[in-house]
């Protein structure tokens, strides 16, 4: 039972009104809902109030605490409880709230160290009454100040994204480390929708909030690509996510309050990584296309052979034509007026229709029907790497822009690199990808050129075979 029941001081509440509670009830359920320990004294240091909290975490119940002067003899040892006694009944006489750490003795005997907040109560007149004293387990007290820590430097220092979504998936709090990674300022990413903030990757993430709602936080965190937007224009970045379910600690059953999502951006280690790997795999493959190769008695076939093997991740199909006359590096024939036309012959190409290997064409040796200015010529005549794209438009046109160009349908990005054997220009391998992928690249230049010299130095095999052949 609350002291509230027994000292008498709560006649200032008022008399009961018929249909409604006592004052007395209602304070004595205000103090033993109370998650702090409670206790009061009168001007003469007697115990007047102790709530469930003080008795939870002393042991002495309000029956036994209520009525005793001071903790002398019961609540602390005897040595200390003048000292004691003096500091509190101190706060009465005090401007303020005083905060002290005492060591009291529970009712088993042991010792819990606490820390208080004490006060002067005032009587009608404004005059001492007496002193009201809260107090907590120290390491309770230093947990809860150690979470108002860890909160107020998550959302200041931290070397990493915090944002609280609440139950509606829209931000509630966001730090300055996030508020940067998303390219706005902290208050103006309140309340929005996710997918004001971020360009690509909303669906995703407001996914893996929705589960974290309803199902809690998931066992590691989640690596997630979005697209932000910047005045440059959208940028891709790769943010490890780690998602925390919120629930009310004052509800009797976990209400959920939101999510908390703690991000890194980790898009220069992802990337990185997507590199090396993409390299081992190109190595390996000119590896292997090399030692296919060497088995090959005919150089036109060890050509596509080199031709097969580089088309796997690299590109959706992929043309080798042959030029009609060798192309020295420069000289008369090389540009200018005077200079022939460039004939290109198709000599392998991969099937349009469905993937597989690429198969030698053009037997009857007829030029391919480019027009001036298609990427094929343009690599010949300049000797070097020509990229095309159709661009950002509607699949009709994507479909006529490739067929315009004498490729297959589907083909949205081209690239072009010469064929280069013992100073002479032997033609040109296209590399051609469809929608569902990315434009080529400069890394993917510096491999096609690599596939392009080992083709070329097949072909001239080829054709020095076929000479030594026609002297014989």
């Amino acid at each position: 039972m609350s002291a509230s029941r027994r000292s008498g001081t709560t006649d200032e509440l008022g008399p009961d009104e018929p249909g409604e509670p006592g004052g007395s009830d209602l304070l004595a359920a205000l103090l033993d809902g109370m998650d702090a320990a409670l206790c009061a004294f009168d001007a003469d240091g007697v115990v007047t109030h102790w709530n469930r909290e003080a008795e939870r975490i002393l042991g002495w119940t309000a029956a036994e605490a209520v009525g005793r002067h001071g903790f002398a003899g019961w609540a602390v040892r005897s040595a200390d409880a003048e000292e004691v006694q003096a500091r509190l009944m101190s706060a009465m006489h005090a401007p303020g709230r005083q905060v002290h750490e005492f060591a009291l003795v529970t009712k088993d005997g042991g010792r819990v160290l606490v820390r208080t907040q004490s006060a002067a109560v005032r009587g009608p007149e404004g005059k001492p009454a007496g002193v009201y004293c809260a107090f907590s387990e120290v390491h309770a007290q230093i947990d809860l100040e150690r979470s108002i820590a860890l909160s107020e430097a998550l959302f200041e220092d931290a070397a990493w994204g915090v944002v609280l979504v609440d139950a509606d998936l829209r931000p509630a709090v966001v730090n300055a480390h996030a508020a940067r990674s998303l390219g706005i300022g902290r208050t103006s990413a309140l309340g929005r929708p996710l997918g004001e903030l971020l360009a690509q990757g909303v669906e995703e993430l407001e996914a893996a909030l929705t589960h974290v709602l309803a199902e809690g936080a998931p066992p590691a965190p989640a690596e997630m690509w979005v697209a932000v937007r910047t005045p440059e224009g959208e940028k891709r970045r790769c943010w490890r996510s780690g998602f925390l379910r919120l629930a009310s600690p004052l509800a009797e059953e976990p209400v959920p309050l939101g999510v908390g999502w703690l991000f890194q951006d980790v898009t220069e280690a992802r990337q990185a990584e997507q590199e090396a790997a993409l390299l081992r795999f190109r190595t390996n493959q000119s590896h292997r296309a090399a030692r296919a190769a060497a088995e090959c008695e005919d150089p036109v076939e060890a050509a596509t052979v080199h031709l097969d093997f580089a088309l796997a991740g690299f590109a959706d199909h992929a043309l080798v034509d042959r030029l009609a006359g060798a192309r020295p590096a420069g000289g008369e024939d090389a540009g200018g007026e005077d200079a022939a036309p460039v004939r290109l012959v198709r000599l392998a190409a991969t099937p349009a229709g469905a993937p597989g290997p690429s198969v030698p064409t053009g037997a009857a040796g007829l030029p391919v029907r480019y027009e001036a200015g298609h990427p094929a010529l343009s690599c010949v005549e300049r000797a070097g790497t020509v990229r095309a794209d159709a661009g950002s438009v509607p699949a009709e046109r994507a479909r006529a822009w490739a067929l315009e160009r004498q490729w297959p349908a589907d083909a949205v990005h081209g690239l072009c690199a010469v064929l280069r054997s013992r100073g002479r220009t032997l033609g040109v391998v296209t590399f051609l990808r469809g929608a569902g992928r990315s434009r080529f690249e400069r890394s993917d230049t510096a491999y096609a050129e690599d596939v392009a010299g080992r083709i070329a130095a097949a072909l001239d095999l080829a054709e020095a075979v076929r000479r030594g052949a026609a002297g014989e």
